[in-house]
C-alpha cells in the first residue's frame, strides 16, 4: 500500500521500547502517510539498536489506541504507538 499524502503524526513508545529509543514520543513528518512510511522515517532518525527493538517479535503497533495489523493509512494528527511484548504470570 502506498499513500500519496504526507502527514505529521505523533509517535509514542512504551515500556522497554521507550528505554531502547530514548524518547517518550516525537512528532514525525512522514511523506508516505502509512505505517511503512512511519517505519521508514524512523529509520532515518533512530539508531540501529532502537530500530531492532521496534521490529522485535511481539511488538504491537497501535493507531489512535487501536492495535492494528498491516500497513494502514494515516491522517494528520494520528497517534502511532509502539507497545512492547506483554508477559504475564
Amino acid at each position: 500500500m502506498s499513500s500519496a499524502t504526507s502527514a505529521v503524526v505523533a509517535v509514542r513508545f512504551f515500556g522497554s521500547l521507550r528505554e531502547a529509543v530514548g524518547l517518550d514520543a516525537l512528532a514525525l513528518d512522514v511523506e508516505d502517510a502509512c505505517i511503512s512510511g512511519v517505519r521508514a522515517r524512523l529509520a532515518s532518525v533512530l539508531c540501529a539498536d532502537a530500530l531492532r527493538a521496534l521490529s522485535g517479535q511481539g511488538v504491537r503497533v497501535c493507531v489512535n489506541q487501536t492495535i492494528i495489523r498491516g500497513n494502514v493509512e494515516l491522517r494528520p494528527g494520528d497517534e502511532v504507538a509502539f507497545l512492547p511484548p506483554v508477559t504475564g504470570g
